[in-house]
């Protein structure tokens, strides 16, 4: 495998798009065993795509996309404000609440930044706001949707991995919770110190909250009915994704009337994009993969990782550092399609939970994508609010430390993330 390795990094130096880059140095893997066929990497891409379970993945995207069109994300946004808006630094403050309730719509960090970036960044900027700390607070702010079902990278791992994506749907919401309220206490602090004032003079009256609240229940009910019908066996994890298109369609068109036939084909058009993409690194990772399995590679890393220590919180630790440092090179979807298979092995031999590990994961290879080289989050608000990573990283380290916080609590307080699966699903 060292050679596959060598060419996957040197293809990814050239600048090759990392789904033809990993179907590469997968086949030359091929190359060397003389005794598996040449036509088993064909077998393999096809085969891989032929998964029911992966069926909720396309369907998790369209239904994203849908709900961005049904006027449900302008209704968050006054409930955001009104919640928030009377803190220090009160949009930004309504941007993390904001964030919060938009993660069972959007799904992606990466769209989550660009969507909040284009709709708030100009207030904020109008509001005195440095452009390295606007960044920092829209940057940091997407990656609470990774937790929030139904969060595309949980329904990967969960696929690849077997894992129950109802489980790892529950499991998400405390730690996005926790990173919602940490975020805030950190614009809190930063606002203090620059000085930067609230949006409102005062709290919201209790009906203007409870009227804003009653026009945005159908964005709250989405996750509620997602893990209801999980948890009763109404539908499996595909058929949930279906439902959830079926949903978004309902309301645009007969509760809020603003789901046309011009945003329908719009949908699709975005969709069509988003799905490609995912689905082609998916099926040509099969091939990388398989390489992996065939050299016994997880084997080989959990006796490595076991003659270290066999404490499992200690072995944690050390993967962090280690999703951190490939975080900072490769985007967190390629990652949880090349790592899932080779760490899984690991965390079963540690008696890890997987839904624990699974959230550990995804979250640290989240925060890749605020990190250089290769963050793509990060390079999105840079580029919005014109300014040098170098400044976003000076204006908003305290941010970025309130999401390592949430990861390191997660690892050491593991009911944050086991407690609502147990409770909805039993132990």
């Amino acid at each position: 495998m060292l050679l596959v390795t060598i060419v996957f990094l040197l293809l990814m130096i050239l600048g090759m798009p990392v789904a033809f880059a990993i179907g590469i140095s997968g086949f030359v893997f091929f190359l060397q065993q003389p005794t598996l066929s040449f036509t088993m990497p064909v077998q393999l891409v096809l085969t891989q795509t032929q998964s029911f379970v992966l069926l909720a993945i396309p369907l998790f995207v369209f239904a994203g996309n849908l709900l961005n069109e049904t006027g449900i994300t302008h209704r968050l946004m006054k409930l955001a404000s009104v919640l928030a808006g009377h803190m220090r630094a009160g949009l930004a403050q309504v941007n993390m609440v904001l964030a919060t309730m938009l993660g069972g719509i959007t799904s992606s960090a990466i769209g989550d930044a660009t969507m909040l970036g284009r709709v708030l960044g100009p207030g904020m900027i109008e509001k005195g706001y440095s452009r390295g700390f606007a960044a920092g607070v829209i940057g940091t702010s997407s990656m609470i949707t990774t937790m929030i079902p139904p969060g595309i990278g949980l329904v990967l791992y969960g696929s690849i991995g077997e894992v129950s994506i109802g489980r790892l749907f529950a499991a998400g919401i405390l730690p996005g919770l926790l990173m919602m309220v940490l975020l805030m206490v950190a614009v809190s602090v930063t606002a203090r110190s620059k000085g930067y004032q609230p949006e409102r003079a005062k709290v919201a009256p209790p009906k203007e909250i409870w009227t804003t609240f009653i026009d945005c229940i159908w964005a709250f009910l989405f996750p509620i009915l997602l893990l209801a019908g999980l948890r009763t066996g109404i539908f499996t994890p595909s058929e949930a994704g279906a439902f959830a298109a079926i949903y978004a369609i309902v309301i645009g068109l007969l509760v809020y009337k603003e789901f046309t036939w011009k945003k329908f084909v719009r949908t699709l058009e975005d969709t069509a994009l988003d799905i490609g993409m995912i689905m082609l690194l998916i099926a040509l990772s099969a091939i990388f993969s398989y390489g992996l399995t065939w050299e016994q590679i997880p084997q080989k890393m959990a006796a490595l990782l076991l003659n270290i220590s066999e404490t499992p919180w200690i072995i944690m630790l050390i993967l962090i550092v280690f999703l951190l440092i490939v975080g900072m090179f490769m985007d967190s979807t390629v990652l949880i399609l090349l790592l899932t298979s080779i760490l899984i092995p690991v965390a079963v031999q540690l008696n890890i939970d997987l839904v624990h590990f699974g959230i550990v994961m995804v979250l640290t290879l989240t925060i890749g994508l605020l990190t250089p080289p290769v963050g793509v989050v990060m390079y999105i608000v840079c580029s919005i609010f014109e300014t040098s990573f170098w400044r976003f990283i000076k204006e908003s380290w305290l941010l970025l430390l309130s999401v390592l916080l949430v990861v390191i609590a997660v690892i050491f307080i593991p009911d944050l993330t086991l407690f609502i699966p147990n409770l909805i699903f039993g132990k």
